[in-house]
């Protein structure tokens, strides 16, 4: 998940890697997203399945 964050957020502001001065930035957001993601996948259910 976090792979595909950081992947995501590269894409989204243009930068591989950030300067300096947007690194936390930067990371926040890799950080909030891999959370969201995290939390999507833990909330869905899937049709037919045995678990809840």
């Amino acid at each position: 998940m976090h792979a595909a964050a950081l992947q995501y957020v590269r894409k989204v502001s243009g930068f591989r890697a950030p300067a300096a001065h947007n690194r936390e930035v930067f990371d926040q957001a890799v950080d909030a997203i891999t959370a969201a993601t995290r939390d999507l996948l833990a909330g869905l259910h899937v049709r037919g399945s045995s678990t809840p």
